[in-house]
């Protein structure tokens, strides 16, 4: 008798839910940063042809425009990263490492392989 589809859906890892999760937020926050300096830099740093100003605001003595559209939009993700890092990635345990046992085996398995081939 088939399974219905309910009974099928593989049950995920903890630490690849975990990891989907921070992926997802990393990729919003790169999309929500990027478009702001697009944004603003596009809307405020942009002349039209035959445009000119007499005069460029500043702020901490760069322009107006690439101060919002770049210097704050950096600073802004340095300090989400931080949070991000600190505070909403989880640590996960992945396991008991059983270093050198791993590579024996695959090292045994070479040896193996190449045995197979030089016969």
């Amino acid at each position: 008798m088939p399974e219905s589809n309910s009974e099928s859906k593989p049950e995920y890892d903890p630490t690849y839910l975990h990891s989907l999760r921070e992926a997802y937020t990393i990729i919003a926050l790169f999309a929500l940063f990027f478009i702001w300096s697009i944004f603003v830099c596009y809307n405020y740093g942009y002349l039209s042809p035959g445009e000119q100003l007499s005069e460029v605001s500043t702020v901490m003595g760069m322009p107006a425009w690439a101060f919002w559209g770049i210097g704050f939009p950096w600073v802004l993700v340095d300090v989400v990263a931080v949070w991000f890092c600190f505070f909403y990635m989880k640590n996960d345990d992945l396991g008991e490492a059983h270093e050198g046992e791993d590579l024996a085996e695959q090292i045994a398995h070479l040896h193996d392989r190449e045995e197979a081939h030089g016969e």
